[in-house]
């Protein structure tokens, strides 16, 4: 089962949206600044993903700049800002079983059909 975390406002995570509309896949849609993740559940994506966990945060973002840019932080502390400010988070991810990738640009999605 394919699964996006999608956030309406954006654009980018809109158009990895209608990329998956296009598939003939179900799928499942996770708001998740409505439906925020938890610490477990963020830690295993970004173990899907592949990547560290400063890779997922969106590090243009006023509550970054602000409050953590220049800190060091440990992993486990970034993956507690992204569950404290889920605007943090790079968008949209998409999962398919254990792969995920981060839908920037929208194709990135085929990767894991």
């Amino acid at each position: 089962m394919l699964t996006i975390y999608h956030n309406p406002r954006c654009s980018k995570s809109r158009e990895g949206l209608a990329l998956l509309e296009l598939q003939d896949k179900p799928f499942t849609v996770i708001k998740y600044l409505n439906e925020p993740l938890t610490k477990p559940e963020l830690t295993d994506i970004i173990t899907k993903l592949g990547i560290s966990p400063l890779e997922l945060v969106r590090q243009k973002e006023k509550v970054w700049t602000d409050t953590y840019k220049g800190k060091q932080l440990t992993d486990d502390e970034i993956i507690v800002a992204l569950v404290a400010h889920p605007t943090l988070i790079e968008r949209p991810i998409v999962i398919n079983g254990d792969k995920a990738v981060i839908a920037r640009p929208a194709e990135r999605v085929k990767e894991i059909l």
